[in-house]
């Protein structure tokens, strides 16, 4: 007989659980009253702790080439398919003013882990947003780099990295990545970001292959063990040109679930609502937010290059999801009661 519901989440917001409680909160999932009490719970503490305001980042995909051959990512190098394009300096700032004047107050340089964007570039390029915008908090999610890279970027002035750890199980690991990729260097590269002072992000797919309740258990430890500022799940969406692209799609309603869950678990984190959770169902934003999230990252990059950037199929890129779509964006939220709102949005615990 699994515990009831309402003690292992008292358990869980007073002491934490272990793996085997996990699991356990994991099977109340598909159980109707348990999965609205536990939503319901989550957007009641992320309200008592950040009131009704949603956090946006804009973000920008600097370069759709990508040295790895992750087996789950439409970008992976062995990707014939896969359309490449960079962004100059020059339109990666000129998207930054775009979305300054928007409200934008956080801006978001993701991309693969592309050689051509060295420490010289990215420096560059983040002291130049520095000068131009010094209010503004710049975020990066550039995948596995040195010690020494991650310091002189935060040197440059970056704010934030994002790295999902993607699983904290070693063997998952090596069934998603190629043998050149290892779950420990991976959570080297998540101890070396925090220890130099990012604000840290870390994360996972829900629902990608070869995942279990015990996997997802070891996500939950891994989160509650190293207590990141930013936490960004989404499910997983299979990408053409891959060897997962006959793997069905993820769960949404196990990743709501796991959002409340996270919220619950960090009670201060900031935990976006992704866009694969939007492009998943219609109106996943709004369901994300209501399950305990409180960023959302719309998509400030030229407009003739997101399509390009496919890491999964159908990947959503217009209307409430992209920045000129942001009026759109705050009706949606104000119809679910909350605004979005112009801010930095630190972490509370930075």
């Amino acid at each position: 007989m699994i515990p009831d519901w309402r003690e292992l989440i008292n358990k869980l917001e007073r002491h934490g659980l272990d793996a085997a409680e996990f699991v356990a909160l994991l099977d109340w999932a598909q159980d109707a009253e348990a999965y609205t009490a536990i939503l319901a719970r989550a957007a009641d503490t992320a309200r008592q702790i950040f009131g009704n305001r949603i956090y946006i980042r804009g973000l920008i995909e600097i370069s759709s080439y990508c040295r790895n051959d992750c087996f789950y990512c439409g970008l992976r190098r062995s990707n014939p398919q896969a359309c490449r394009y960079r962004l100059s300096e020059e339109q990666i700032l000129a998207c930054c003013e775009e979305g300054y004047q928007l409200g934008f107050r956080t801006f978001v340089l993701q991309g693969g882990e592309d050689a051509w964007f060295d420490d010289t570039r990215i420096c560059r390029i983040i002291s130049a947003i520095k000068q131009s915008w010094p209010s503004c908090a710049v975020t990066l999610s550039l995948g596995e780099r040195s010690r020494e890279s991650y310091q002189r970027l935060y040197q440059a002035g970056a704010d934030r990295y994002l790295l999902r750890h993607e699983t904290a199980d070693s063997q998952h690991y090596r069934l998603l990545h190629p043998p050149s990729l290892t779950l420990a260097n991976r959570m080297r590269c998540l101890y070396d970001l925090r220890e130099i002072g990012f604000q840290t992000g870390a994360g996972f797919m829900v629902g990608s292959p070869g995942q279990s309740k015990q996997t997802l258990a070891e996500d939950l430890l891994f989160l509650a063990r190293f207590r990141p500022h930013m936490v960004g799940i989404g499910p997983f969406l299979p990408a053409s040109n891959t060897p997962f692209a006959d793997q069905p799609p993820g769960s949404v309603h196990l990743t709501l679930f796991l959002l409340a869950v996270i919220r619950l678990l960090l009670p201060k984190v900031l935990l976006p609502a992704t866009t694969a959770l939007g492009s998943a169902v219609a109106d996943g934003r709004a369901q994300g937010i209501l399950a305990g999230a409180n960023v959302i990252m719309p998509n400030l990059s030229p407009p003739e290059v997101r399509q390009k950037y496919a890491i999964y199929d159908n990947k959503l890129t217009s209307g409430a999801e992209a920045a000129e779509g942001l009026r759109e964006l705050k009706q949606q939220m104000q119809k679910i009661g909350y605004q979005i709102v112009t801010d930095r949005g630190d972490s509370p615990d930075k």
